[in-house]
């Protein structure tokens, strides 16, 4: 006999169990399916131990500059097993988290790799013993995976996914970073930091694609002073084990194809949906791609079968599988929620320094012809970035001229991964530039900045 529920959810990553969350609040009796760890691939091997490994390197590199602050440090160094081990403490303390969270809002939790059988029906393997399951509604979070090389798999020892490089037991001399995403990004920025020798190799002609050119270029010129080396419009033809390292065949962009031998190699060249062999090839659920084809509420094509999170395409982060968790509950259970507007997710980028945007980029926003007011207000124009000692980068907004909307706002330094926000939420609200330049910003703050720079778009900035 199967247990009945108004909805299981497959998958309990950020989009899964706050959709589970969501859904026993609004009274329905909900089962979550989970093959590995709670709280999915972001909490456990993601979005939250990569940070408290770059918090580490962050704190390391302010104790190698010490004197610039008139406090000494002397015979600095690191531990890096206990680095790994404080970075898979915090993932294990916010795993505990979520199991809290499931018991508190009475989520049945079946571990086990779960298959839709039917519509409404969900068979869950749990080694010798299968569990079967039904619903009315079923939400598959299964979320994505690393993508690997067609011509050199990961294999943990020198050719690493973030998985590998997350829990590394010994550090690379010389790391090869082959893509130049966040995720490439934020993995150069940390072994960098932590004093490896660190290339990035990007095939687009810049890094970080997905950005505003302005903030690219900067980038780009902040990792080079840094040390790091970046390539650029340069493509991988081969990467294979060689002795205790790799060897990539790296084609340049004047053609040329050069041989160079890594300690170790990192790829960050995208992800692969977790789409096969989950039932929905049966089933006839539309994908593209492996990315599973959804309306603005999370709806298939195939009655009572949802999906949310990576498992439905770009943007794969995590913030916005959550959201599309809640307006998928919200709509099962009757309500009326708003469709996902994805023009309205920020992205953000912890490297040192920090990348943050929301919106369009100027760039596409005059593609998208829209006649423009662009302000842009430097770090070293702000009386606390200076204080902090954190002197470099700028905030950008870009309105439209005609009705001073905010079309886009990109900014580069540090922390301004937590000041986006108030620029997501002005765009929310659907916010001009009037009620903005009308706002008051508390003094002395880094939030100044995005003050200054819608003033400086309409040519009135005070402080610079």
């Amino acid at each position: 006999m199967a247990d009945t529920f108004d909805l299981v959810i497959l998958g309990s990553g950020p989009g899964g169990y706050v959709a589970a969350i969501r859904a026993s609040q609004l009274g329905l009796k909900v089962a979550i399916v989970e093959r590995e760890r709670l709280g999915g691939i972001c909490l456990n091997w993601g979005c939250i131990p990569t940070k408290a490994l770059l918090r580490t390197s962050e704190i390391y590199h302010y104790m190698q500059n010490a004197e610039s602050y008139g406090l000494k440090a002397d015979n600095v160094g690191f531990d890096l097993a206990k680095v790994v081990d404080r970075s898979r403490k915090v993932a294990g303390q916010l795993n505990a988290g979520v199991k809290g969270l499931m018991k508190k809002n009475k989520v049945t939790v079946v571990e086990g790799v779960g298959t839709v059988t039917a519509k409404g029906k969900l068979s869950v393997k749990q080694g010798d013993k299968t569990v079967e399951l039904e619903a009315k509604n079923i939400i598959v979070a299964t979320g994505a995976r690393a993508r690997d090389l067609p011509f050199a798999k990961a294999d943990g020892k020198t050719i690493w996914t973030y998985r590998h490089a997350m829990v590394p037991t010994e550090m690379p001399t010389k790391l090869l970073v082959i893509g130049s995403g966040a995720i490439g990004v934020e993995f150069a920025s940390f072994y960098n930091d932590m004093g490896a020798d660190v290339t990035i190799v990007e095939m687009l002609p810049r890094i970080l694609p997905v950005e505003d050119e302005e903030v690219s270029a900067f980038m780009d010129k902040a990792l080079t002073k840094q040390g790091i080396t970046l390539l650029t419009g340069t493509g991988l033809e081969g990467l294979a084990p060689s002795g205790s390292g790799v060897t990539a065949k790296i084609k340049h962009k004047d053609g040329k194809v050069v041989e160079e031998t890594f300690s170790h190699a990192i790829v960050a060249i995208g992800i692969v949906p977790n789409t096969e062999n989950i039932g929905l090839e049966a089933l006839g659920v539309e994908t593209d791609r492996g990315h599973i084809k959804t309306d603005g509420y999370g709806r298939t094509n195939v009655d009572g079968i949802w999906a949310i999170g990576d498992v439905t395409g770009a943007p794969w982060l995590a913030h916005k599988a959550s959201h599309e968790g809640i307006i998928a509950v919200e709509k099962i259970a009757g309500g009326s929620p708003h469709q996902m507007d994805k023009a309205n997710i920020p992205g953000c980028t912890y490297s040192r320094p920090q990348v943050a945007s929301v919106g369009m980029t100027e760039a596409k926003a005059k593609e998208a012809g829209y006649e423009l007011k662009v302000g842009k207000f430097p770090f070293i124009g702000n009386g606390k970035a200076i204080a902090l000692g954190e002197a470099e980068g700028f905030v950008k907004t870009v309105f439209d001229a005609k009705t001073g909307e905010l079309l886009g706002a990109h900014m580069v330094g540090a922390e301004v991964t937590e000041l986006i926000q108030g620029y997501v939420v002005a765009r929310q609200l659907e916010t001009t530039e009037a009620e903005l330049m009308e706002t008051v910003f508390a003094h002395p703050t880094l939030s100044e900045m995005m003050h200054e720079s819608v003033l400086a778009a309409y040519g009135r900035a005070i402080h610079y």
